[in-house]
């Protein structure tokens, strides 16, 4: 199991994402539980980034959705960082 935390940053992006698009409040939270027992799922497209994100990862919430995020191994620990649109989260 892995904990989530939520940077300051990714709060306001959730809190904003949920009210822009109320119809995935359901599907975020479903992705934030998975998060938590095995961010490796297949479905959950787990992903490295290159360019200005290298380093970072990212899952789906949708097609066009996504979930950028630092994954610390040692720890057990899921560092959240934004969560938006592709175009918004790949910035």
């Amino acid at each position: 199991m892995y904990t989530l935390v939520w940077s300051a940053g990714f709060t306001r992006s959730a809190e904003k994402f949920i009210k822009t698009h109320p119809d995935l409040r359901e599907k975020f939270a479903a992705v934030l539980r998975e998060l938590e027992n095995d961010p490796f799922r297949p479905h959950l497209k787990y992903h490295q980034l290159s360019g200005n994100l290298k380093g970072f990862k990212a899952v789906s919430i949708t097609y066009s959705y996504r979930i950028t995020l630092t994954i610390v191994v040692s720890d057990k620990e899921i560092i959240l960082l934004d969560v938006g649109s592709h175009d918004e989260v790949y910035r």
